[in-house]
């Protein structure tokens, strides 16, 4: 496994979607040659809970857990960061690493697009949708989520590594 590109994105509070304030969303374009077995990457670099599916074609994201999404089929256009944040075309074998908090939207996608996702260490996950009334509550969850031990895709070496654990 190899990355061709490695995007780093950092967004900002919106006021609706609290993004991540410390750690930066990681995209690896084309590092799953293998991208059927994505789920299966994950796990054996303890990113567990995981699943095969899509992804919600609405702004949310998960206050109490950082996610992983691996492209297994297809493309997508998403949507990053909440309404102000950043549109990316993802691709079969991209990978992109959310810390606890950045919102995510599909936006269009091709019918073949599937992607899988694990949390760390199998970290339960919820589903925020950006209600005011959650705000304070989900300030302090995104704040008090463990870092992962190990990148999804590269173990003990990789981005994640670089830009989450050297801080």
């Amino acid at each position: 496994m190899k990355i061709a590109e490695l995007k780093i994105f950092y967004f900002e509070d919106d006021g609706i979607i609290p993004n991540n304030p410390d750690l930066p969303v990681l995209i690896y374009r084309n590092a799953l040659d293998q991208a059927n077995e994505a789920e299966e990457v994950f796990n054996q670099n303890h990113w567990l809970n995981s699943w095969t599916n899509g992804i919600y074609d609405y702004h949310h994201y998960h206050s109490n857990a950082h996610e992983v999404l691996g492209v297994m089929q297809g493309e997508a256009r998403v949507q990053l960061g909440g309404e102000m944040g950043e549109e990316v075309t993802v691709h079969q074998g991209d990978v992109m690493v959310l810390p606890a908090g950045t919102g995510h939207k599909k936006l269009t996608a091709s019918p073949d697009f599937k992607v899988a996702g694990a949390y760390p260490d199998g970290d339960s996950y919820n589903v925020k949708k950006g209600s005011l009334r959650e705000r304070p509550s989900v300030l302090i969850e995104i704040k008090n989520v463990s870092l992962p031990t190990s990148d999804p895709v590269f173990g003990d070496k990789g981005p994640l590594i670089k830009y989450w654990l050297k801080k």
